[in-house]
């Protein structure tokens, strides 16, 4: 069970990212050849492969919300680290987690700020934009805005990434 070491990368990536706001190359970057190098001692080429292919679909997936302007980079390498890490068996629970749990901390960031009904309607409104203008960030609502309530995503990825590991201990339990 691969995903521990996901909970771990992801848990000191978000020490940095709460701290300094943004998530090293030097916590991503060894945390991607580890989680190769894991898949590939364990698992021979197959391994690799299926590590490789983890973290080229759970960073592919998060990299569109950097390329819309909701993302920061940092945190699109640290979902390609988790998903090198944990390989592909508990990718898509660990994905839908990590999202779920984005939404839910936004939801909260934007409550404590007192602004939750601002939040909505920005959302309604970059919808709206990435519906017509497709990809391109909006061109006041991203994260270069300084207005832009900022969310250290390594929090959410960290929690998709507990939620997944207890939702597999809980399966192998049973």
């Amino acid at each position: 069970m691969f995903t521990g070491g996901a909970l771990l990368c992801a848990a000191i990536a978000s020490v940095s990212d709460v701290h300094e706001r943004r998530i090293p190359n030097r916590v991503t970057g060894p945390a991607i050849v580890a989680g190769l190098l894991l898949h590939l001692a364990v698992s021979g080429w197959h391994g690799l492969g299926d590590a490789a292919l983890a973290g080229l679909i759970a960073g592919g997936m998060f990299m569109i919300f950097f390329l819309a302007g909701g993302m920061g980079a940092g945190d699109v390498k640290l979902m390609a680290a988790v998903g090198c890490i944990a390989g592909t068996s508990p990718l898509l629970l660990l994905t839908v987690s990590t999202a779920i749990a984005g939404g839910v901390f936004a939801l909260a960031v934007s409550i404590q700020h007192g602004r939750l009904r601002e939040m909505l309607r920005n959302a309604g409104a970059v919808l709206a934009h990435h519906g017509r203008w497709g990809l391109t960030p909006h061109p006041e609502l991203n994260l270069a805005s300084p207005r832009a309530l900022r969310l250290p995503f390594a929090l959410p990825i960290a929690a998709g990434c507990l939620v997944t590991l207890c939702t597999l201990a809980w399966e192998v339990r049973w």
